[in-house]
């Protein structure tokens, strides 16, 4: 996983119109009710059917904190599956997504090549194509380098070149990342 790839994550969870599960009873009552068993959510998180078992009961509160960082990400990897498609549908077709992020940046022009030897922080509404390139590629499982090579492309096109006004033979590559961020 890359920084591009974790950030499309984060922002894939931040749809929710409800919250998921709190409690850890109602966290392993949800994940039972998903995958069906007590052996596949053992398998899920990495623990016995025993201790998932202990933990439905209430008969074990307090598990480990890696144990419930895992319960944690599974539930909501998989709370509210059809908001967060629409959401990344709409992103798709009409609204587009916003990029944040502060990296070096490389460019090549007429004049000549250079990588920029500073870093900027951007914060870039990138058109909905371009979300959809980013989706599709993220599907497709596209490596790091893919996808940065498109939201370079739609910060080329957004920022560097500003739709076409200027800068006409510009060409822009995404060097260092040191932050990156993704809503919509």
């Amino acid at each position: 996983m890359g920084d591009i790839d974790d950030a499309l994550g984060r922002a894939d969870l931040e749809a929710f119109t409800k919250e998921p599960p709190k409690t850890l009873k109602g966290q392993i009552g949800y994940l039972i009710r998903q995958l069906k068993t007590a052996k596949a959510v053992a398998a899920e998180l990495g623990v016995t059917a025993d201790s998932v078992n202990r933990y439905r009961r209430g008969a074990r509160k307090h598990p480990p904190r890696h144990v419930q960082a895992r319960i944690d990400d599974a539930v909501r990897s998989r709370w509210q599956p059809l908001v967060r498609k629409r959401r990344r549908s709409r992103a798709a077709s009409s609204t587009g997504i916003t990029v944040e992020t502060r990296a070096r940046f490389g460019y090549d022009a007429p004049a000549g090549a250079t990588d920029d030897g500073r870093f900027r922080r951007l914060t870039v509404h990138l058109p909905a194509d371009y979300a959809r390139r980013l989706f599709e590629a993220r599907a497709q499982g596209a490596d790091d380098a893919r996808l940065r090579a498109i939201v370079a492309e739609g910060l080329q096109e957004v920022y560097f070149k500003d739709g076409g006004r200027r800068a006409a033979g510009l060409e822009v590559s995404l060097n260092d990342i040191d932050y990156f961020d993704v809503s919509f």
